[in-house]
């Protein structure tokens, strides 16, 4: 659980705007979680040690892009595994996440990627901050940290940083919430999740196409986090 993420909406409000993404018809409020992340650093590798599936899904990203190719690594936090993996594999990455904690750990962990303390939204087509076009984006565990709400949204902006035929690696937790507050390393986070056909439909709609699809069970080494089924999706951008 990382970030896009490691805030979320407290207040959601839908206009009839017509902005591309529609991030310029929402209100967000990202002063929550990112505070709680800012809190756990270094500490949430050492209650995550095993993250077979993300590495997993990093070495399909390796397999799919020649060396060079540019990786947006959306809610990177500490930049371990995934920035570290695929930096070591001779990817240009850009790690983007909204906690000053995590990023200042990226950047000492990963010396050889670019890192951003920014938010998705920031990113959008028209917004602040231009990073360019990526050939993949992964994004672990990020996305689950919104409201259903803003999901499309997010999904549509990372379609939008994508070259044609881009790839797409995403990590969901399955379960049927919806900002739902969780105990997480003695904070309070919000999560949301979708039950896996759901999730599929959900990717599909924001115009991704699913090449494969994996699962595996996690438990955190700490007792206040559940068990849980974590969901691996890899995609490529459509049309």
């Amino acid at each position: 659980m990382k970030i896009l993420g490691t805030e979320y909406l407290k207040d959601v409000r839908v206009s009839n705007g017509t902005s591309e993404t529609g991030y310029d018809d929402i209100r967000l409020d990202r002063t929550g979680q990112a505070e709680a992340f800012d809190a756990i650093g270094a500490r949430y590798d050492e209650a995550f040690p095993h993250k077979d599936g993300q590495l997993a899904a990093g070495e399909w990203l390796i397999g799919k892009l020649p060396a060079g190719s540019r990786v947006l690594d959306l809610g990177c936090g500490t930049g371990l595994p995934t920035a570290r993996q695929l930096t070591d594999a001779g990817l240009r990455v850009v790690g983007v996440d909204l906690s000053a904690g995590m990023v200042r750990l990226a950047r000492e962990y990963v010396p050889g990627a670019e890192f951003h303390r920014l938010d998705l939204a920031d990113l959008r087509p028209g917004g602040p901050h231009d990073l360019g076009r990526f050939d993949a984006v992964a994004a672990f565990f990020s996305l689950l940290m919104l409201p259903r709400a803003e999901i499309p949204h997010a999904l549509g902006t990372i379609r939008r940083l994508l070259v044609p035929g881009g790839l797409f690696a995403l990590s969901m937790v399955e379960a049927d919430v919806d900002d739902y507050a969780i105990p997480f390393l003695h904070h309070t986070i919000r999560v949301s999740g979708y039950l896996r056909e759901d999730l599929r439909r959900v990717i599909e709609t924001a115009g991704f196409e699913i090449l494969a699809e994996t699962s595996y069970s996690y438990a955190p080494a700490t007792s206040d986090v559940p068990p849980e089924e974590q969901l691996f999706l890899h995609s490529r951008r459509g049309g």
